[in-house]
């Protein structure tokens, strides 16, 4: 079952010369989200633009957040990434989604209106209640940190 979230429609072009948000395949997790400028950008290389999506969700169901990822054509063939690397919308806010696009490659990134800039995927949340304690049971693990392990 699938579960409903409030959309609002806030450019006119989204629904007639851009597609309504949806999943392109069956499997797909994340939905993409389309720059909705009113001209070209171009986004030289070490900047970073927020973009309209021109979409507001309102989740509403506070077990519900979405998270904003690159596309990773886009970081990849591109190197355009978010300029915050990941974003995350709360269940009660409900403005319009802004992508934040950083070029982190040497040449010059160009932006149409319309281009899909990035993705939203809808994860559940577990708001927890801290224990304050003064020490914790040992684990094997312990208080290892990055890179403990090793590579191999």
């Amino acid at each position: 079952m699938r579960k409903k979230i409030d959309i609002k429609i806030l450019d006119n072009r989204i629904g007639t010369s851009f597609p309504i948000p949806s999943y392109a395949t069956p499997g797909s997790a994340g939905v993409d989200l389309r720059a909705c400028i009113e001209s070209t950008l171009i986004l030289h290389p070490g900047e970073a633009h927020l973009i309209k999506t021109g979409i507001a969700l309102h989740i509403s169901d506070p077990q519900i957040t979405a998270i904003i990822l690159p596309r990773s054509g886009l970081g990849h063939a591109n190197g355009v990434v978010l300029g915050n690397l990941v974003g995350l919308l709360d269940s009660d806010y409900h403005g319009q989604i802004m992508i934040s696009l950083w070029n982190r490659k040497k040449c010059p990134f160009t932006i149409t209106a319309g281009d899909r800039i990035a993705q939203i995927i809808f994860l559940p949340v577990m708001q927890v209640e801290f224990n304050l304690v003064h020490s914790f049971t040992d684990t094997k693990r312990g208080s290892g940190g990055f890179g403990h392990t090793g590579r191999s």
